[in-house]
């Protein structure tokens, strides 16, 4: 082959890379717009029905979700955290005025001693991060911890006081953080008040009803979800909530939590409208 041969070859070779990138570039573009063009008319559809009050997300998969890409589970968990700042955003642009997540239960602290005490300094570090946050302010959102914070360590707890009180006054939406929690521990740790409160006499046996016992529970505040979202393709409440949830709608997809998208939130509030709630009747 002679050297003028050779340069054409090579500039075809390099022509077919420049029109493959230049294809893939199109495809990148037009499935872009297509699903800019869906997550719209989704957002109009939910917004045309009422949508839920309170929803409460159990955030599954951080850790396959970097297994996946041959990540460490350290990146899965800050990615995790990111997501949960978008779900508060797109809460916030539907009106959904309660959103009660489960973070850390209590079974996770047996986790590996690495991957626990990562998480707690990604804790402390982030409760003060959104504490002040302008977006918090600005909404006017107030910040709960429900579990037993006891058990986690004490810049954790600080910083866990340190948002709480700043927002304290806030009351046009409420972002709950389940961390340390165990919903059969809730419900034992009110059995316990309401006998303390019967043995003091503040409270007769007799007055004691489903309305009283909610008012032991950390979320005596709120009314119960209507709402119960669970990603990474697990069917189970896996100990969250366990009473409160008694006739909540329950919803899974098999998106691990990092990859959740905005069209993935909005078919969850879609598939809720499209139900009838019948509360047991």
């Amino acid at each position: 082959m002679t050297p003028g041969e050779k340069g054409k070859k090579k500039e075809k070779t390099g022509d077919r890379a420049k029109e493959k990138h230049l294809k893939e570039e199109i495809s990148k573009a037009i499935s872009s717009t297509a699903y800019k063009a869906y997550e719209k008319r989704l957002l109009n559809e939910v917004l045309q029905h009422p949508v839920p009050k309170h929803i409460a997300v159990i955030m599954d998969g951080n850790r396959r979700f970097a297994e996946m890409f041959g990540l460490h589970p350290t990146k899965g968990h800050e990615m995790g955290k990111d997501k949960l700042e978008e779900v508060m955003d797109w809460c916030i642009e539907i009106g959904v005025k309660i959103l009660t997540v489960y973070a850390f239960s209590t079974e996770n602290l047996y986790r590996p001693k690495e991957e626990v005490d990562t998480l707690m300094a990604m804790f402390a570090e982030n409760f003060r991060k959104v504490a002040d946050d302008k977006r918090i302010h600005k909404n006017r959102i107030r910040i709960r911890v429900i579990g037993q914070r006891e058990l986690l360590p004490k810049e954790v707890q600080e910083a866990i006081a340190y948002a709480e009180e700043r927002t304290r006054n806030y009351d046009s939406y409420f972002y709950n953080i389940a961390v340390a929690y165990g919903g059969r521990e809730e419900i034992v740790q009110a059995i316990r008040k309401i006998a303390r409160d019967v043995k003091e006499g503040k409270l007769d046996i007799d007055d004691i009803t489903q309305e009283t016992f909610s008012k032991y529970l950390y979320t005596s505040e709120f009314p119960d979800p209507d709402l119960v979202l669970r990603t990474s393709g697990e069917e189970r409440i896996s100990n969250f909530l366990l009473w409160q949830l008694a006739y909540s709608e329950l919803y899974f997809t098999d998106v691990y939590w990092p990859g959740f998208r905005k069209i993935d939130f909005l078919r969850a509030i879609r598939s809720y409208q499209m139900r009838q709630r019948r509360f047991g009747r």
